[in-house]
């Protein structure tokens, strides 16, 4: 819903407001949060009234105001909305507003600058899940006046989406990480000053922040006013929360994010424009689990969102490695296919020259010394079966050991004075060099075609450094804004000619996990790591964002690949139940029994994935971080699985009450064990009443005690999990 008087537009849904005051010289936010409801003119003369602060001490005499494009000319003295200049010139924007757009849940702000020279869009849409998606425009219309012909360019250094938040808002949330272990939380007080996050690496990287989340104090994953900022990018970012002793106009702090551009990477001449990356804001005040739910609304809704069920997948890496014997390959598609998987995906090794990581990128065609009839009788089998057949690619990536290298170096990305270290053995290929993106669409294209291929894995697996456009006169230009365009065209071409192919992003696991690159994919691999305890924490802060159906989720073997921990197949299982499940692991070295259980797995996931890829995550707030309860309930409350795992032991004896979340107090339901993973490991004499009963069958509990006072749950052994079915009776 949008309504506006001739001076304040108010967008509203899902709960959520955004007000902003359509003031001479500068529109200013008034309001972004909880939904105020049909106001009346007199209503937003009042919110406008109460949206100036006071004159301080020792400061401009005038109150400071927090524009949507705030500057020094405001009194503003943090982050600027930003920066550039003309040639050393141009550098005090005072931008004003020449017009005004509104359409449905939509603003558009139009702005003029004569000291820079620019013309400003912004543009605010309020989607029907409540999350505030912002853009803007920077143009070079025309020389900027007396003295500019136009011949000097403007360098764009930084464009900043900054939005206002609460003085309540004074906790902080975001993420680092490392390989294997990403989306690591971290917690901590927004003191005055800037809290910036720069990512430099030509990805979201590693350690991304992820969801730069600013709460009330305490705020957790079911309680709590939040407010986040995801930016939608895969090229270099920033993001900050930035807090002033002045505040922010009458607002507490501010939330903000963008691109990070290199000196000289955005140069406007007169007629260009830049467009920066969208930026994502959500308010809840549910938690943690409140902006989820909207994360996840706004994806399910898009209209490349995956239909239909999402297919059980076995990958080939944990289980040959670059063994590609067609035999064994073979044998591996007959069991997958016995297990139930519904797609399977060869691995890195298949393409020419790729006998380990230090050769071969960059050579897109079938290795005809490994695979001499191509890959047709693997295909076969696999389509045989019914099964998707799916392929590893690389293509941003270059071995030095390759016919692409040898035959075009100057595809490289890299500086004209040589080559730095690599990594992973391998550079990245210069994408904006039109003759290296149309080999990789040629290439990729052609291998699609020829095998039928269902399903892409495509991987990135290192940092862009030192990444220039190398120049004819020796000069360099900075490359990482232009590598992450042509990635998108090469993705949108790719998928322009095969409208059916899925793609997924890897990154060395979950280096690129963000909603630009998810624009044209299908789903992303967190992590290389299936280790299921480090598993169990990186699923649920990847969850933060993104929706289960998207998140890879694969049950490794018996001993991690990564980590050498041993681990129950119960509780790998388990765990990688809640997503887009797989089996990262080498069938024919598994018995009988195992497979058994791993086909019971299956056939629980295929009845299940409805539930676990359209319901609400939910996860539990517990004092003990050894233990974790999470699960997905149906929206219409219907239903709703449950993981109850343990990670390590606890100094506590039991956990005492604890509440499954997102049921209803006033609802009656049935409750029981699922065992087709196994049964956990007890670390107990014997467990709680309603538990013996519901192993044995379904046992029948008020809301009342399943919401409100919550249950004892049985104490688990170190590594296990236990899956609680929930069905509402009434």
């Amino acid at each position: 819903m949008t309504r506006t008087t001739a001076r304040i537009a108010h967008l509203r849904a899902a709960g959520v407001s955004f007000v902003v005051e359509l003031g001479d010289p500068l529109p200013r936010v008034l309001h972004w949060g909880a939904d105020l409801g049909e106001l009346t003119d007199g209503e937003l003369a009042a919110l406008s009234m109460t949206a100036d602060g006071v004159v301080l001490n020792s400061a401009p005499d005038m109150p400071r105001t927090f524009t949507v494009w705030p500057t020094e000319f405001d009194g503003w003295n943090g982050t600027p909305a930003h920066e550039g200049h003309r040639g050393g010139v141009g550098t005090t924007p005072r931008p004003r507003l020449t017009g005004a757009d509104l359409g449905e849940r939509e603003l558009t702000l139009h702005l003029d600058d004569d000291v820079s020279g620019l013309a400003l869009v912004l543009t605010y849409r309020l989607d029907a899940a409540g999350v505030l998606g912002v853009t803007t425009r920077v143009t070079r219309p025309a020389p900027a006046g007396a003295g500019d012909d136009g011949s000097v360019p403007y360098d764009l250094g930084a464009v900043t989406t900054l939005l206002p938040v609460p003085a309540r808002a004074t906790e902080i949330l975001d993420f680092t990480g490392k390989w294997c272990r990403e989306r690591v939380p971290q917690r901590s007080t927004l003191t005055h000053g800037s809290h910036v996050r720069s990512v430099r690496r030509g990805r979201p990287g590693l350690e991304a922040p992820h969801l730069l989340t600013l709460g009330v104090p305490g705020f957790g994953f079911r309680e709590g006013e939040v407010w986040g900022l995801h930016v939608a990018w895969s090229g270099n970012q920033r993001w900050l929360a930035e807090r002033l002793p002045e505040g922010a106009g009458v607002h507490g702090a501010v939330l903000g994010g963008g691109e990070l551009l290199a000196p000289g990477e955005i140069r406007l001449a007169p007629g260009q424009t830049y467009t920066s990356p969208e930026c994502l804001f959500v308010w809840s005040e549910r938690g943690l689990d409140g902006l989820a739910d909207r994360f996840h609304d706004r994806m399910r809704a898009r209209a490349v969102h995956p239909a239909g069920p999402r297919p059980l997948t076995l990958n080939t890496w944990e289980a040959v490695y670059f063994d590609h014997r067609l035999e064994r390959l073979l044998d591996l598609a007959d069991l997958a296919a016995e297990v139930g998987v519904e797609r399977l995906v060869l691995d890195d090794g298949w393409f020419s020259g790729r006998r380990d990581d230090t050769a071969g990128l960059g050579d897109w065609s079938v290795d005809e010394a490994v695979w001499p009839d191509g890959l047709g009788p693997l295909v076969d089998r696999v389509h045989g079966h019914g099964m998707q057949f799916g392929l590893w690619v690389e293509p941003e990536m270059v071995n030095l050991d390759s016919r692409m290298a040898r035959e075009h170096p100057e595809w490289i990305l890299g500086p004209s004075a040589g080559l730095g270290p690599s990594m992973r053995h391998q550079y990245a290929v210069n994408l904006g060099h039109e003759d290296a993106w149309n080999y990789l669409l040629t290439s990729l294209d052609e291998v699609v075609t020829r095998y039928a291929v269902d399903y892409l894995k495509w991987d990135y697996n290192r940092d862009l450094l030192e990444a220039v456009h190398r120049g004819a006169d020796g000069h360099d230009r900075p490359g990482v804004h232009a590598q992450t365009e042509a990635l998108y065209r090469l993705l949108d071409a790719l998928r322009e000619r095969h409208p059916g192919l899925e793609i997924e992003s890897c990154s060395s696991g979950g280096g690129r996990v963000d909603l630009g690159i998810l624009a044209r994919t299908d789903r992303v691999w967190p992590s290389d790591c299936n280790d299921p305890v480090e598993r169990q924490a990186i699923q649920r802060w990847t969850a933060q964002v993104l929706p289960p159906e998207l998140i890879g989720t694969h049950v490794g073997g018996p001993v991690a690949h990564t980590t050498g921990r041993a681990t129950d197949a119960s509780f790998r299982l388990a765990t990688a139940l809640f997503g887009h499940a797989g089996i990262e692991d080498d069938l024919t070295a598994r018995d009988a029994d195992e497979i058994a259980q791993l086909g019971r797995w299956a056939e629980l996931y295929k009845a299940k994935r409805d539930l676990l890829h359209t319901g609400r995550t939910v996860r539990a707030d517990l004092p003990d971080e050894a233990v974790l309860l999470h699960g997905v309930v149906a929206r219409d409350g219907s239903q709703a699985l449950y993981s109850w795992s343990r990670l390590a032991t606890s100094a506590d004896g039991q956990a005492g009450r604890v509440r499954l979340p997102g049921l209803a107090p006033s609802g009656a339901y049935r409750l029981r064990v699922r065992d087709e993973v196994g049964l956990p490991r007890l670390h107990e004499v014997s467990g709680p009443g309603w538990f013996a009963a519901a192993l044995e069958g379904w046992v029948t509990l008020p809301g009342t005690v399943l919401a409100t006072t919550g249950i004892p749950l049985p104490n688990l052994a170190p590594g296990q999990a236990l899956l609680l079915d929930v069905v509402r009776t009434a």
